[in-house]
């Protein structure tokens, strides 16, 4: 149980994981719930919350056992929730990434009746973000992190915050005095396509193989209309799954995507295969 003073509300704010709640000794659980609202009354008006709830507030069964302290746990917090007097001020949030989980009971009115859902960040929010992870970092002013939001559609704060990091340890590999525009980018491909594999021995055949499929994507996808430009082409093998991989530029969030830009992204796949096809007059898969 954590305890400190909330900024905007300017109330006390009470913070648990859903974990610490569940213990191996039976009745530890409905206890600890107890003693948090106890708590909680005393500081009134206060902020509770309680962050991966479905730990405790996952569906009831009838099993015994660890099922059943589970239960009891989340009929002691369902209890407490529906029990406050009017002068009662407090307020209950919690957080998990599974709701379909939870337990219909935690979900009626009085209790969890609101639910936000929480999107990845827009490109004008990952700027703000890249900046705040950027802050006690040294950057270079030649960096454009509004050139970096738009290259990390979809990717979440904790991401974002990996990306800077990544950056770092890559300026300090480079021996580099602050982080340069070309460290945050190889920054921004390991995290989105994975390490570079310098160490595997590929034959030439292969190499040259490679270097048609992936130029077969570019070009296929240079003459579709929702292709958006190549970033860049590599046959440098990065993850286990792949030899090497064509990147396009991505400038914008994308919330729907049309049945012509699915068929044109089944095309620019379909870009390598025709290419082996035309420039060896053979087509491949990879081997397990």
């Amino acid at each position: 149980m954590r305890e400190q003073l909330l900024g905007e509300a300017n109330v006390p704010f009470i913070s648990m994981s859903g974990s610490e709640f569940i213990e191996m000794f039976a009745g530890l659980g409905a206890s600890r719930v107890r003693k948090l609202f106890e708590k909680a009354k005393k500081l009134s008006p206060c902020i509770i919350f309680i962050d991966e709830i479905d730990a405790i507030g996952s569906r009831r069964t009838s099993s015994s056992g660890a099922e059943s302290e589970n239960n009891q746990t989340l009929n002691q917090l369902l209890v407490e929730m529906d029990g406050f007097e009017k002068n009662d001020a407090i307020i209950v949030l919690a957080a998990t990434n599974r709701p379909e989980m939870l337990d219909k009971a935690l979900l009626r009115p009085g209790r969890f009746d609101r639910q936000i859902t929480i999107a990845p960040p827009d490109m004008r929010g990952r700027e703000e973000i890249l900046r705040i992870y950027s802050k006690e970092k040294k950057i270079s002013s030649e960096i454009d992190l509004k050139s970096v939001a738009e290259d990390t559609a979809g990717f979440t704060g904790a991401e974002l915050s990996n990306i800077m990091n990544e950056a770092a340890i890559i300026a300090t590999v480079n021996k580099h005095d602050e982080i340069l525009k070309q460290d945050l980018e190889d920054a921004v491909k390991k995290v989105t396509v994975g390490l570079q594999k310098t160490s595997r021995i590929i034959s030439e055949k292969d190499k040259r193989l490679t270097a048609y499929h992936e130029a077969g994507h570019a070009i296929v996808g240079k003459f579709l209309e929702t292709i958006l430009d190549v970033k860049e082409i590599s046959i440098i093998p990065r993850r286990s799954s792949t030899d090497g991989y064509t990147m396009y530029k991505s400038n914008e969030d994308k919330f729907y995507i049309s049945k012509t830009e699915i068929e044109e992204k089944l095309i620019s796949l379909l870009g390598g295969r025709a290419a082996e096809k035309l420039a060896l007059d053979d087509i491949s898969t990879r081997c397990k």
